[in-house]
């Protein structure tokens, strides 16, 4: 069984700065892609930010340029760098992990969401 868990979400201010982070664990799996995902009330879970296991990334056009994913392999651990959050940026945050079973099946896992809110 895999499990994520997320931290650093919060309260900022708009043009301040947050760092989430999302911690992947799982005897036998290992993690292929990973990304963030924000969800408002009444919309869409939509896609933030992406990462491959080679550090490839692909970034929503709303925040790119202001939030930057990364990861740390060693660690199974990704994290998405806020700076300059606007008070659009409000929503809850979901960690999304694709994780690869031994014989090779793979399996979607997301995390419980953590509340990011940005004040102006």
């Amino acid at each position: 069984q895999v499990q994520l868990a997320e931290s650093g979400g919060g309260w900022v201010q708009a043009g301040g700065s947050l760092r989430l982070s999302c911690a992947a664990s799982g005897s036998s799996f290992t993690f292929d892609d990973m990304a963030w995902y924000r969800q408002v009330p009444g919309k869409q879970r939509e896609s933030v930010a992406s990462i491959t296991t080679g550090g490839t990334t692909n970034t929503a056009d709303s925040v790119k340029g202001r939030f930057t994913i990364s990861r740390d392999n060693a660690k199974n651990t990704m994290y998405l760098q806020m700076n300059s959050p606007k008070p659009e940026d409000t929503a809850v945050y979901y960690c999304y992990v694709r994780a690869v079973a031994p014989l090779g099946r793979k399996y979607q896992y997301w995390g419980q969401g953590t509340q990011v809110t940005v004040s102006s």
